[in-house]
């Protein structure tokens, strides 16, 4: 009945089940544990009118023109350019960290002396990860970064993954930079916009394709079972291509124990006012057990007389009881996952890919990437 079966309606799983259907003729089974396609990309019309996103925001940006052209396709495109703010000693300013948080949260003769050391060291438009300022032989530029560690990324860190940040990779401490400019957006690449009707709009039309069957609210082993190297669909042997995209260690009944991830307790809440911040999100790295509030009107506007608001509150991840966020890159974690990879070489029809099923973090264009890579790889 199916060529190929898609574990997983997320963004990986989506976009290969439409380069198989679409691409190649294939008829495919996509199946959903959850009761809606997307993944943590999921988004719907809240009581307010507000279109909130489920799982946290989720901001599209890339400079690769081939990804938006791409999800082009499937929905129209409302231009939006994240700016974040954090509350640094009480006051609301600018991150990542640049010359405008400079001002805000300096007097202006240390503000003015630290952006002469900024520019004597470093090119204009450059990102500078904090670790890299901590080495530099500069004493101005040293306090700075002490200053940026202490104050944005230490304890919000701490709280997001409960855990020293030298007990995690260092990609992670790369991801909070000083930006040698005044540009205050999150982001700098080429295409940065959120879908005009929602990302939930634009995977059902990826999803309409007559080749695709959908299963919601279906887990794989109740479908499925694995034996002596072979696949097993509704009991009957399946010789197709499996592509795999949720937690490895659930697919192997966690043999070699539980792999690592923080969650979120997401706590949406509504406000009695047009406006709640001057930005879609605020982060608090400091003196709250929260890490992060976004105001979804700011990410998509809406005439209403209230306003949507989501906070933050980083959680253990227990296997049943809440959602798996972020893997966490401890070494005893990545080599946790390498045992269940290698599990994987029994049974050469499966594809492990994505963020669960590779335990690797990966952005919206970078997901849809790799989908490509594994589509080329596998569609001959």
């Amino acid at each position: 009945m199916f060529d190929v079966v898609i574990i997983g309606a997320g963004i990986s799983g989506a976009v290969l089940a439409e380069r198989f259907a679409q691409d190649s003729n294939k008829k495919v089974l996509l199946i959903e544990r959850r009761q809606h396609i997307g993944g943590n990309c999921y988004d719907k019309i809240d009581e307010n009118g507000i279109l909130i996103h489920k799982y946290g925001p989720h901001l599209f940006h890339t400079d690769d023109a081939e990804i938006f052209d791409y999800l082009s396709k499937f929905t129209e495109w409302q231009t939006y350019q994240h700016k974040v703010l954090a509350m640094i000693d009480g006051q609301a300013a600018p991150i990542p960290f640049n010359f405008n948080t400079l001002y805000k949260v300096f007097p202006k003769n240390l503000a003015e002396r630290l952006e002469v050391a900024l520019l004597q060291n470093f090119e204009y438009g450059k990102k500078i990860p904090i670790l890299e300022l901590k080495n530099s032989p500069s004493a101005d530029l040293q306090f700075l970064a002490d200053f940026v560690y202490e104050k944005i990324f230490l304890h919000y860190t701490e709280k997001q993954w409960n855990l020293t940040p030298d007990k995690i990779d260092g990609a992670v401490t790369a991801r909070v930079p000083v930006s040698i400019s005044r540009d205050d957006r999150y982001f700098n690449d080429k295409f940065q916009a959120v879908p005009k009707f929602g990302y939930t709009a634009m995977f059902q039309k990826m999803l309409a394709h007559k080749n695709i069957k959908l299963m919601l609210n279906t887990a794989f082993n109740e479908v499925a079972t694995l034996r002596d190297g072979k696949i097993f669909l509704f009991d009957a042997e399946f010789n197709g291509k499996v592509i795999y995209t949720g937690l490895l260690d659930e697919l192997f009944n966690y043999k070699f124990g539980a792999l690592e991830y923080r969650s979120v307790d997401m706590k949406f809440e509504t406000v009695d006012a047009e406006n709640f911040q001057a930005a879609a999100t605020v982060n608090y790295p400091n003196n709250y057990n929260f890490t992060r509030i976004t105001e979804f009107k700011k990410i998509h506007p809406a005439k209403s007389a209230r306003t949507t608001i989501l906070k933050e509150f980083p959680q253990n991840y227990i296997v049943g009881e809440n959602v798996p966020y972020y893997p966490v890159f401890t070494d005893a974690a990545k080599e946790a996952h390498a045992k269940y990879f290698d599990e994987l070489k029994n049974f050469p029809q499966i594809k492990a890919v994505g963020r669960l099923a590779e335990y690797k973090y990966f952005d919206i264009d970078d997901a849809v990437k790799r989908a490509f890579e594994v589509y080329a790889e596998l569609k001959n």
